[in-house]
């Protein structure tokens, strides 16, 4: 029977603590968001699966966009639940330069309500501020544009 989750069992919205985590990165790395509290804010991007079309493309963009996240202090986080040999592969390939994160039981994907079916998580992302409150959540994500709309927002969202 297919894995499948809800965005029922968890509704985090703008103003909720942004659930805490630690996870396992492409390098083997441990991190956690406690890590950049008070330092950045985040953006942390769910995503079905490391080298298929939408999700190259907007690994891809958030690849390009590096340089405006870094002006804006704000680090970038994908999430899929495939395993770390996917995610070196995938981060070698694309020449990425921001961690991917390793959730294969899905812990995080259920922490943030993000709906997962077939060990798919559904493509949606969190703006988290330097206070570990979420800023905004998007749930409907175009792979093209999303990295763009991310930055409007974080420019326009004063104290982040």
């Amino acid at each position: 029977m297919p894995e499948t989750a809800t965005a029922a069992t968890v509704e985090l919205k703008p103003g909720d603590t942004a659930p805490d985590f630690t996870a396992e990165t492409t390098d083997g790395s441990r991190i956690a968001l406690h890590d950049f509290k008070g330092k950045s804010s985040v953006v942390l991007y769910f995503y079905p699966e490391d080298m298929t079309p939408g999700c190259t493309i907007e690994a891809q963009r958030f690849r390009d966009d590096h340089r405006k996240y870094e002006d804006a202090n704000t680090v970038v986080l994908g999430v899929s639940m495939d395993p770390r040999e996917m995610h070196e592969e995938f981060t070698e390939k694309e020449h990425l330069n921001f961690p991917l994160l390793v959730d294969t039981n899905g812990e995080i994907c259920r922490s943030y309500g993000v709906p997962v079916e077939d060990h798919w998580a559904k493509r949606w992302t969190f703006l988290i501020g330097k206070d570990g409150k979420i800023l905004k959540a998007y749930h409907k994500v175009d792979a093209r544009t999303h990295s763009g709309e991310l930055l409007h927002d974080i420019a326009a969202t004063p104290g982040r």
